[in-house]
């Protein structure tokens, strides 16, 4: 024993890629375990998955410190000198330590949330130190689906642009959209009919709608619009009519819904 040890002690290097080879195994073989046989991987495994990787991140570091404790303390000793240029070599990576530092500190998001940075949107599928990976999610085009992109952020992005937390909207959504309708035709005659088409498709989630506003108006502290259905009518730069609809309904339904009613729309203006 005592041999292996003087053994160890002596070729550092030989030691070094033993037990990062052994760490990484051992990371591989909890990560599969993690995974199991599922196709689809849940919002807690990410979370496990995710928590896996950082850990054995932070043993493997903690190791090579141990392990090359006395060079790192001589090298230290001649960094003075060249720190400057360490600092801007670095600084990119320091950004992202300090962005993963304020999104825990902050609690800004955690993974499965939706989020926005910047314009890119999507769920957070994992977030380690330097980076943060999202599904892309179609926000901008009010269909709320995934694109099938993964898209990989720096956090260092956290400090340049604004997180926001839109987790809200994996149930449920304001959904705003706009219809033109004819110059010539006074757009005030269908607002009762479509009102009440659109409660007529709200009717087997208004009950859940409404509980739902609730509890993000609690969280959020603020007077949400409520679940009932909006419309507001008036013009544009080029003199026509535009009907502005805003329904509060679940995710997965909103594009289906925005179909439905401007059908009913045009029916009622242009005829079957």
């Amino acid at each position: 024993m005592l041999e292996l040890l003087t053994f160890a002690i002596e070729h550092k290097i030989i030691t070094t890629l033993v037990i990062i080879t052994i760490l990484l195994l051992l990371r591989v073989l909890v990560l599969k375990i993690i995974r199991g046989d599922h196709n689809f991987i849940s919002e807690k495994q990410r979370q496990w998955m995710s928590r896996t990787k950082n850990g054995f991140a932070i043993l493997i570091i903690i190791t090579l410190f141990g392990i090359w404790n006395s060079e790192i303390k001589e090298f230290a000793l001649s960094l003075t000198a060249i720190a400057m240029a360490v600092v801007i070599a670095s600084k990119e990576m320091i950004l992202c330590i300090t962005g993963s530092i304020h999104r825990a500190s902050s609690s800004s998001f955690t993974i499965g949330d939706w989020i926005e940075v910047g314009d890119l949107r999507g769920e957070v599928i994992e977030h380690t130190m330097l980076s943060t990976k999202i599904q892309e999610i179609d926000i901008a085009h009010n269909r709320y689906d995934y694109t099938g992109k993964t898209l990989t952020l720096p956090n260092s992005m956290f400090f340049s642009h604004t997180i926001k937390n839109m987790n809200f909207m994996k149930r449920y959504v304001y959904h705003n959209f706009t219809i033109v309708g004819p110059k010539e035709r006074n757009l005030f005659s269908y607002h009762d009919e479509l009102i009440s088409n659109i409660n007529d498709y709200s009717e087997e989630f208004i009950e859940v709608a409404r509980r739902y506003n609730s509890v993000i108006e609690r969280h959020a502290g603020v007077d949400l619009p409520g679940a009932e259905p909006h419309i507001h009518i008036g013009t544009n730069c080029t003199g026509e009519s535009v009907m502005h609809i805003t329904i509060f309904c679940p995710t997965e339904q909103a594009a289906e819904l925005e179909q439905h009613i401007t059908s009913d729309f045009m029916k009622l203006v242009y005829g079957p």
